[in-house]
């Protein structure tokens, strides 16, 4: 299990990678790039990756916490991630 906040933000990647940004380069997604905002996550895609980040880190994530401050940036998804750990 990824355990430092660069490990965190390495697995999100991934997972955003190759859910939602299949053939997109992979380089064109930084730890800043906003995903809800501009709609890479859409309602749908936000409840499949909160429902991976609860199980491949074990952890709870609160329906108020699903929003744009918390999941907006994978920077920020993985201080939400650290901060439950």
């Amino acid at each position: 299990m990824p355990q430092t906040m660069t490990d965190v933000e390495s697995a999100v990647k991934s997972y955003i990678l190759s859910e939602f940004l299949q053939g997109e380069d992979p380089a064109q997604l930084t730890s800043t790039t906003p995903l809800v905002t501009t709609g890479i996550l859409d309602s749908l895609a936000t409840l499949r990756l909160v429902a991976y980040l609860e199980q491949h880190f074990s952890i709870g994530i609160g329906a108020h916490e699903t929003d744009s401050d918390n999941l907006d940036t994978i920077e920020r998804i993985a201080n939400l991630v650290c901060s439950k750990r």
